[in-house]
């Protein structure tokens, strides 16, 4: 999401492009098929993926085939979320970097940093794919990323999507009704969880923002434990302790969403843990009420969210059209706007989070 934000206030409008026909070469010897066995029980698998799409960030610089740099402080000044700091496309805020421990080769480094730059004391960056490449149904897109300095409340990195396609007789579509993908939205002040969500309109209302208009469903992952926790995590426990393996910046993890025409699976570690249904009455095999209904099953020992639905209105179902990438750090600036909270003084800085890679995979 654009981040940090509570879920109920967004007033920003966000103007969409059509995705390019750019396609980035991948040599054939790269494309290896993936199985993979789903642990849905309504799935039919095995299902077999190739690689489409990829960057492993091991080159001298960022792809600008692949990657623009949104800049400033948002249409009102915080990006709608709050946020102090200032998006650069600095190499002191994005760049490419290698020896980092367990990666598989270069990474990408997404750095937010206190200082005074223009009119900010934070500074920051944010990647995009909007208008090179965009993904929907059919794919299964992840991330390998290790938010090594994420440990304070206020700070926070999130890997998401966002839509680049619209209704043909609409200039723009308005957020939420365009819908919104957070396949990992970490921040400092729950080290131990991360969240997963989809954003969605309940109403068309004629394209238009109201800030009643507006669900979210999202489940958090224990990293401990490996699934959705019982009792939703409240801000504490940062920084955590040095060594501690059960914080999301203890390492590497890899997120991932596998996207469906009827469906959305969030997973850590292909571990699933939220399931979006798209249509009323899907999650739960009860039928169509009109009501977005939520709750926990176990699948596979494991305690999995399950959601529906955002199909609400014939205008526009969001998420069976495509969605572009966004990777983005910020730095907290209100505890009742922003998700994670503001940012607390004793945070330290500069704040590290590392892409090893983004890789997109096509069902066949």
């Amino acid at each position: 999401m654009l981040h940090f934000r509570t879920v109920d206030v967004f007033p920003l409008i966000l103007l969409l492009v059509t995705s390019s026909c750019h396609k980035s070469a991948i040599p054939v010897q790269v494309i290896k098929p993936v199985v993979v066995t789903p642990t849905d029980t309504t799935s039919k698998g095995p299902y077999v993926y190739t690689l489409v799409w990829s960057d492993e960030f091991n080159g001298s610089g960022i792809d600008a085939t692949k990657w623009s740099f949104e800049t400033g402080t948002g249409v009102n000044g915080d990006f709608g979320t709050g946020q102090l700091d200032r998006a650069t496309d600095r190499p002191d805020n994005a760049t490419i970097v290698n020896n980092v421990t367990n990666a598989d080769g270069g990474c990408l480094a997404i750095i937010t940093r206190s200082e005074t730059y223009l009119d900010r004391n934070y500074t920051s960056a944010r990647l995009s794919s909007s208008g090179k490449k965009a993904w929907g149904p059919g794919y299964r897109i992840e991330a390998r990323i290790w938010p090594q300095n994420v440990q304070y409340k206020g700070q926070g990195f999130a890997f998401w999507m966002m839509p680049s396609e619209k209704p043909s007789n609409v200039d723009a579509i308005m957020w939420p009704q365009g819908g919104e993908i957070d396949i990992m939205e970490y921040v400092g002040a729950i080290p131990a969880y991360n969240l997963g969500s989809v954003h969605y309109a309940w109403f068309w209302e004629n394209n238009q923002y109201l800030d009643w208009n507006h669900a979210h469903e999202g489940a958090y992952y224990s990293f401990k434990d490996k699934q959705v926790p019982y009792t939703n995590p409240t801000y504490g426990g940062y920084p955590p302790a040095v060594g501690d393996t059960t914080a999301g910046s203890a390492g590497f993890h890899v997120y991932g969403i596998n996207w469906f025409t009827d469906r959305m699976e969030f997973s850590i570690d292909t571990i699933i843990y939220h399931i979006h249904y798209f249509n009323d009455g899907a999650a739960f095999g009860n039928g169509a009420d009109g009501q977005d209904q939520t709750g926990n099953e176990m699948i596979n020992m494991k305690n999995v969210f399950k959601s529906e639905y955002s199909n609400h209105f014939a205008e526009w179902y969001p998420f069976e059209h495509n969605f572009f990438i966004l990777l983005t750090a910020g730095v907290g600036g209100n505890d009742n706007l922003t998700y994670g909270g503001a940012i607390t003084p004793d945070a330290v800085f500069p704040c590290y989070t590392y892409i090893d890679w983004i890789r997109v995979y096509r069902r066949q």
